[in-house]
Parts: C-alpha cells; sequence; structure tokens
C-alpha cells in the first residue's frame, strides 16, 4: 500500500490558503487554479478507478467551495492511488500538481 500522506499534507496546506483568502484574490486567479486542480486530480482518480468509464467533470460550486472541493479531489486521489496498482512516481507526480498549482495560485 502506497503512502499518500504527503499528497494529502501539500492538499491541505493549498485547500488552508484559499479558504483565508479574501474575495478578492479568489476571483483574480486563485480560485480558477484551486478548482482546474480539483478537476484534474479528480478525473485522474476516476481513471484509476475504473478506466473503462468516462470521468465526470467536477461542477464549479464557486470561489468558497473551491477548497472544500479539492480536498475532497485530493482524498480521492489518494485513495484511489492506495487502492489500484500505482506505483510511488503517481504518488509524487500528482504532489506535484498541487505544488505548480499552490505556486500559480499567487496563495
Amino acid at each position: 500500500m502506497l503512502d499518500t500522506s504527503e499528497l494529502i499534507t501539500v492538499g491541505e496546506r493549498f485547500a488552508d490558503r484559499l479558504r483565508a483568502a479574501p474575495q478578492s484574490r479568489l476571483q483574480r486567479g486563485a480560485a480558477a487554479e484551486g478548482l482546474a486542480l480539483a478537476r484534474e486530480l479528480s478525473v485522474r482518480a476516476q481513471r484509476l478507478e475504473d478506466p473503462s468509464n468516462e470521468p465526470v467533470i467536477m461542477p464549479d460550486e464557486g470561489v468558497f467551495a473551491v477548497a472544500d472541493q479539492l480536498m475532497v479531489a485530493v482524498r480521492d486521489m489518494a485513495e484511489a492511488l492506495r487502492v489500484t496498482p500505482a506505483g510511488p512516481e503517481q504518488v509524487d507526480a500528482a504532489v506535484v500538481l498541487v505544488q505548480e498549482a499552490a505556486a500559480r495560485s499567487g496563495l
């Protein structure tokens, strides 16, 4: 079983920054960056769990919900990585995705 604690930690850190950000920062792109990351992680998790089904795209629930959406996607991805025959390189790739999105968000 893979250790996905680093993925959850970096995801929580980014989500906390999104929750603490003022509305103006969220609207200037931080929320969009968080949602794009949540959608990407969600799609990757769904493909790991069931590659034969078309992934469902996470909806845009607004700038104040994006941190929660991100954490759902991070935890789904972590669980998918734990229960499928994924390698540590896939965990590392997911961590890098989160780190890069957090950097682009400006938070």
